[in-house]
Protein backbone atom coordinates (compact mmCIF):
# COMPACT_ATOMS: atom_id res chain seq x y z
CA UNK A 1 0.00 0.00 0.00
CA UNK A 2 2.69 2.19 0.93
CA UNK A 3 4.27 1.85 -2.35
CA UNK A 4 1.30 2.36 -4.27
CA UNK A 5 1.07 5.91 -2.38
CA UNK A 6 4.50 6.73 -3.00
CA UNK A 7 4.05 6.18 -6.99
CA UNK A 8 0.67 8.31 -7.00
CA UNK A 9 2.89 11.16 -5.17
CA UNK A 10 5.69 10.68 -7.75
CA UNK A 11 2.78 10.87 -10.51
CA UNK A 12 1.64 14.03 -9.19
CA UNK A 13 4.89 15.74 -8.96
CA UNK A 14 5.58 14.57 -12.43
CA UNK A 15 1.94 15.63 -13.78
CA UNK A 16 2.81 18.92 -12.04
CA UNK A 17 6.22 19.29 -13.14
CA UNK A 18 4.71 18.41 -16.85
CA UNK A 19 1.92 21.15 -16.94
CA UNK A 20 4.29 23.29 -15.42
CA UNK A 21 6.42 23.27 -18.52
CA UNK A 22 3.65 23.55 -20.69
CA UNK A 23 2.25 26.44 -18.70
CA UNK A 24 6.12 28.36 -19.59
CA UNK A 25 5.57 26.99 -23.37
CA UNK A 26 2.37 27.95 -23.64
CA UNK A 27 2.92 31.95 -22.09
CA UNK A 28 6.07 31.85 -24.54
CA UNK A 29 3.66 31.02 -27.55
CA UNK A 30 0.96 33.62 -26.60
CA UNK A 31 4.33 36.29 -26.59
CA UNK A 32 5.82 35.32 -29.71
CA UNK A 33 2.35 35.11 -31.26
CA UNK A 34 1.57 38.73 -29.90
CA UNK A 35 5.13 40.58 -30.96
CA UNK A 36 6.37 38.58 -34.16
CA UNK A 37 3.07 37.96 -35.79
CA UNK A 38 0.67 40.77 -34.64
CA UNK A 39 -1.59 39.31 -33.04
CA UNK A 40 -1.91 36.72 -30.19
CA UNK A 41 -3.59 33.37 -30.59
CA UNK A 42 -6.84 32.83 -29.20
CA UNK A 43 -6.44 30.06 -27.15
CA UNK A 44 -3.06 31.02 -25.16
CA UNK A 45 -4.63 32.62 -22.39
CA UNK A 46 -7.21 30.57 -21.73
CA UNK A 47 -4.79 27.53 -21.71
CA UNK A 48 -2.94 29.30 -19.46
CA UNK A 49 -5.12 29.93 -17.10
CA UNK A 50 -5.88 26.66 -16.53
CA UNK A 51 -2.72 25.46 -16.79
CA UNK A 52 -2.21 27.73 -13.88
CA UNK A 53 -5.35 26.14 -11.89
CA UNK A 54 -3.84 22.93 -12.55
CA UNK A 55 -0.08 23.83 -11.20
CA UNK A 56 -1.46 26.21 -8.28
CA UNK A 57 -3.57 23.40 -6.67
CA UNK A 58 -1.79 20.29 -7.42
CA UNK A 59 1.64 22.10 -6.60
CA UNK A 60 0.30 23.69 -3.28
CA UNK A 61 -1.31 19.90 -2.34
CA UNK A 62 2.48 18.69 -2.93
CA UNK A 63 4.00 21.85 -0.48
CA UNK A 64 1.51 20.94 2.12
CA UNK A 65 3.24 16.94 2.36
CA UNK A 66 6.88 18.63 2.81
CA UNK A 67 5.45 21.02 5.51
CA UNK A 68 6.27 23.66 3.09
CA UNK A 69 2.99 26.08 3.88
CA UNK A 70 2.66 28.61 6.02
CA UNK A 71 2.44 27.91 9.68
CA UNK A 72 2.35 29.69 13.08
CA UNK A 73 4.23 27.08 15.15
CA UNK A 74 5.49 29.89 17.59
CA UNK A 75 2.92 29.35 20.54
CA UNK A 76 2.55 25.05 20.13
CA UNK A 77 6.15 25.17 20.70
CA UNK A 78 5.83 26.72 24.11
CA UNK A 79 3.91 24.32 24.92
CA UNK A 80 4.54 20.97 26.41
CA UNK A 81 4.98 17.81 24.25
CA UNK A 82 1.74 16.61 25.04
CA UNK A 83 -0.11 19.55 24.77
CA UNK A 84 1.32 19.80 21.46
CA UNK A 85 0.51 16.51 20.78
CA UNK A 86 -3.34 17.69 21.18
CA UNK A 87 -2.42 21.17 19.06
CA UNK A 88 -1.07 18.87 16.41
CA UNK A 89 -4.12 16.40 16.27
CA UNK A 90 -6.58 19.28 16.44
CA UNK A 91 -4.89 21.15 13.44
CA UNK A 92 -4.49 18.17 11.21
CA UNK A 93 -8.22 17.20 11.84
CA UNK A 94 -9.16 21.02 10.57
CA UNK A 95 -7.36 20.43 7.86
CA UNK A 96 -9.08 16.97 7.14
CA UNK A 97 -12.68 18.60 7.82
CA UNK A 98 -11.54 21.91 5.19
CA UNK A 99 -10.28 19.82 2.71
CA UNK A 100 -13.00 17.00 2.97
CA UNK A 101 -15.82 19.38 2.77
CA UNK A 102 -14.86 22.58 1.11
CA UNK A 103 -12.48 21.08 -1.44
CA UNK A 104 -13.69 17.45 -1.99
CA UNK A 105 -17.38 17.67 -1.45
CA UNK A 106 -17.44 21.62 -2.64
CA UNK A 107 -15.20 20.77 -5.73
CA UNK A 108 -17.30 17.83 -6.79
CA UNK A 109 -20.54 20.04 -6.61
CA UNK A 110 -18.93 22.65 -8.87
CA UNK A 111 -17.77 19.95 -11.22
CA UNK A 112 -21.14 18.44 -11.36
CA UNK A 113 -22.89 21.57 -11.59
CA UNK A 114 -20.96 23.15 -14.09
CA UNK A 115 -20.77 20.10 -16.16
CA UNK A 116 -25.15 19.75 -16.40
CA UNK A 117 -24.48 23.42 -17.18
CA UNK A 118 -22.55 22.68 -20.02
CA UNK A 119 -20.55 25.35 -19.83
CA UNK A 120 -17.66 25.19 -22.20
CA UNK A 121 -14.68 27.88 -22.73
CA UNK A 122 -14.88 30.28 -25.09
CA UNK A 123 -11.90 29.54 -27.00
CA UNK A 124 -11.46 25.92 -27.26
CA UNK A 125 -14.74 24.65 -26.21
CA UNK A 126 -13.12 22.38 -23.53
CA UNK A 127 -16.32 21.23 -20.71
CA UNK A 128 -15.48 24.06 -17.91
CA UNK A 129 -16.68 21.26 -15.39
CA UNK A 130 -13.53 18.75 -16.36
CA UNK A 131 -10.99 21.88 -15.95
CA UNK A 132 -12.59 22.43 -12.33
CA UNK A 133 -11.88 18.55 -11.54
CA UNK A 134 -8.35 19.43 -9.70
CA UNK A 135 -10.41 20.95 -7.10
CA UNK A 136 -11.74 17.86 -5.25
CA UNK A 137 -8.40 15.88 -6.85
CA UNK A 138 -6.38 18.28 -4.80
CA UNK A 139 -8.71 17.77 -1.95
CA UNK A 140 -8.34 14.15 -1.46
CA UNK A 141 -4.00 14.54 -2.22
CA UNK A 142 -4.31 16.88 0.94
CA UNK A 143 -6.43 14.67 2.48
CA UNK A 144 -4.29 12.13 1.99
CA UNK A 145 -1.39 13.58 2.94
CA UNK A 146 -2.78 15.01 6.06
CA UNK A 147 -3.07 11.21 7.20
CA UNK A 148 0.52 10.31 6.16
CA UNK A 149 1.36 13.08 8.49
CA UNK A 150 -0.71 11.29 11.14
CA UNK A 151 0.53 8.21 10.63
CA UNK A 152 4.10 9.42 10.73
CA UNK A 153 3.66 11.53 13.98
CA UNK A 154 2.18 8.58 15.60
CA UNK A 155 5.42 5.98 14.91
CA UNK A 156 7.23 8.73 15.83
CA UNK A 157 5.91 9.18 19.19
CA UNK A 158 6.04 4.96 19.77
CA UNK A 159 9.09 5.11 19.27
CA UNK A 160 9.91 7.89 21.87
CA UNK A 161 7.69 5.90 24.61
Amino acid sequence: MHRLWLGIVRGVELLTVVLFAALTLDVLWGVVSRYVFGQQSRWTEELAIALLTWVSLLGAALVFREKGHLGVDYFVGKMDPSAQRVAGFVADLAVLLFAGFILVFGGCMLVSETLQAGQLTPAMGWKVGYLYSVVPLSGLLVMGFTIEQMFRKELTTNEHQ
